[in-house]
């Protein structure tokens, strides 16, 4: 099964971009996926072709038409009915390593980019779609969003990174960061590679690695802590289970 990306966009030059680069673009050269972005102007039905009008109340910016994003969308659910609808947007849940890995492990997406100040509200009342977001950040274009979802995607397709256990203690797999990593020279401005790490004791070292992956999350990242910690006291019933004090 080939992994297919849609984007749907003003801008369809912007892909496969940096994706047809690296391992990307090695498994977009072998067909392990591809890339078939749709021109939103396309749709457009003056000779102007308008995509844009201002927002109803006032104010600043253009909002994307309802009628023309319609179309596209319906033009590109119509080639690739299996494809699940995202949009990218500020306003989406900001996207998780467990929604990637689903994605991956599917047919692919069609991803919806926003310019100016977003899409009309009535497209995501009248068409199923899935509202996405990088994180609590603003780019010019949902362009850039849709790179990163679909880099993130592409790189955990099989046989895409060089051995399938590459991703599995990534940060965010198991609900921790990543524990730190060290190569040669030994020693470097003063600085050493942690002895264990060159002791070759593989349960000292596995050791070490998780309490280190649990050390980082809980300075750098408390909520993700939090919610690491709470699904680790959850049993299997999915009630929480009462701390001893």
């Amino acid at each position: 099964m080939t992994f297919t990306a849609v984007p749907l966009t003003l801008y369809p030059d912007m892909f496969p971009g940096p994706l047809g680069h690296s391992m990307a673009g090695r498994a977009l050269e072998a067909g392990v996926w591809s890339c078939a972005p749709v021109q939103i102007r396309d749709f457009a039905t003056d000779r102007h072709r308008t995509v844009d009008d201002t927002p109803a109340g006032g104010g600043a910016g253009m909002v994307l038409k309802a009628d023309i994003l319609a179309a596209a969308l319906d033009h590109a659910v119509a080639a690739n009915p299996d494809l699940p609808v995202l949009a990218m947007t500020p306003r989406g849940a900001p996207i998780a390593q467990a929604r990637v890995r689903s994605l991956a492990a599917g047919p692919g997406a069609i991803i919806l980019c926003g310019r100016f100040e977003g899409f009309d509200e009535r497209i995501f009342d009248a068409r199923p779609i899935e509202q996405v977001s990088m994180g609590d950040i603003i780019l010019s274009g949902g362009e850039m969003g849709a790179l990163m979802l679909l880099d993130a995607c592409i790189r955990l397709i099989p046989g895409v990174m060089g051995a399938t256990s590459s991703g599995d203690d990534e940060s965010f797999e198991n609900g921790l960061l990543e524990y730190p990593h060290y190569t040669r020279p030994v020693e470097w401005e003063g600085r050493t590679i942690p002895e264990v790490l060159r002791s070759g004791d593989h349960a000292k070292i596995a050791a070490w690695r998780k309490q280190q992956a649990e050390d980082q999350t809980r300075l750098r990242r408390p909520d993700l802590w939090e919610r690491h910690v709470d699904a680790r006291d959850r049993p299997a019933s999915g009630a929480r289970r009462k701390k001893k004090d």
